[in-house]
């Protein structure tokens, strides 16, 4: 396939042989293929500010693991805000409040949102075992009655939220997921090949943008403390194989904060607080040229 040219025809993604090793993965990729160096991928410097937006363009701002530190953000001017998830520390109810009256006070036109594996009490399946545990790893989650999280989502009043599913706003075609490799048994959290394979093959082609909580392996991945890569591998492959976004937004991993691209697609890696968990790092602001309404 000609690289920056969409794919022709229907591409199935299998699980990738490296699928289990990221870090293994990449110096396969790279020293075979050259898949994460020069001419193939970018580094991109943010777009300042002031710049001016474009004519005929629609200006995202794109934040990423906010952990309930809102309160310092500044915000820049925008038409949509995209957050990728991990809004809270624990998805406690009275850490989405306050995430969703910060969202209230936001100008921005639509505000999408997805979930990230500190969310706890999105995740049914998470929630459902927990309460079953012998041991309490999160108090203050496993004190919650069912009726306090059960639609824990429908708080998020001044958003839209996605998780494994799609949304059309400006003509631009959303999709949102809060699947992230198993990461010492977080919410989201599926294994490395299949689970979360089935969870990318969820994802429909035609999208303009996609957001996920965590990044695609070698795309602002590098945890530099582990000297690992964290990415994923089949969702690498399934954003350059099969569903090729103008966009893919995410966060996870905070050390990777920054933009990268394949000359296809743009990466952003969207993550506000540093590995430290200060809330310093600017958001992201990225302007795309608005569909063509048939």
């Amino acid at each position: 396939m000609a690289h920056g040219i969409p794919s022709q025809g229907k591409v199935t993604v299998t699980v990738d042989e490296y699928s289990s090793n990221p870090t293994q993965a990449f110096t396969h990729y790279n020293i075979n293929q050259s898949r994460f160096q020069p001419p193939h991928v970018h580094m991109v410097d943010p777009i300042p500010y002031d710049t001016p937006k474009p004519a005929g363009h629609t200006r995202f701002v794109c934040v990423s693991d906010t952990h309930s530190r809102t309160d310092g953000i500044q915000m820049p001017y925008g038409d949509i805000l995209l957050h990728t998830g991990d809004f809270t520390e624990l998805g406690l109810p009275s850490e989405v409040k306050k995430f969703n009256d910060w969202l209230g006070t936001l100008p921005y036109e639509y505000k999408i949102v997805i979930a990230g594996n500190h969310e706890l009490t999105f995740d049914k399946e998470f929630m459902a075992d927990l309460v079953k545990q012998d041991y309490y790893r999160f108090p203050s989650v496993s004190k919650l009655k069912p009726e306090d999280f059960d639609n824990v989502q429908t708080m998020l009043t001044n958003s839209i939220y996605l998780q494994d599913s799609e949304v059309t706003v400006k003509g631009f075609r959303i999709y949102g997921a809060p699947w992230t490799p198993w990461f010492n048994g977080w919410g989201f959290n599926l294994p490395r090949g299949q689970s979360l394979l089935d969870k990318w093959n969820l994802i429909p082609e035609g999208i303009d943008i996609l957001m996920t909580h965590g990044p695609p392996l070698g795309f602002r991945d590098w945890v530099p403390k582990e000297l690992q890569r964290v990415g994923c591998v089949e969702l690498l492959n399934t954003v350059q194989r099969r569903v090729r976004p103008k966009l893919h937004v995410f966060g996870g991993i905070h050390e990777g904060y920054g933009i990268m691209t394949d000359g296809y697609t743009t990466y952003v890696n969207a993550s506000t607080c540093t590995v430290s968990f200060q809330p310093i790092n600017p958001p992201i602001i990225f302007d795309l040229p608005n569909p063509q309404v048939s």
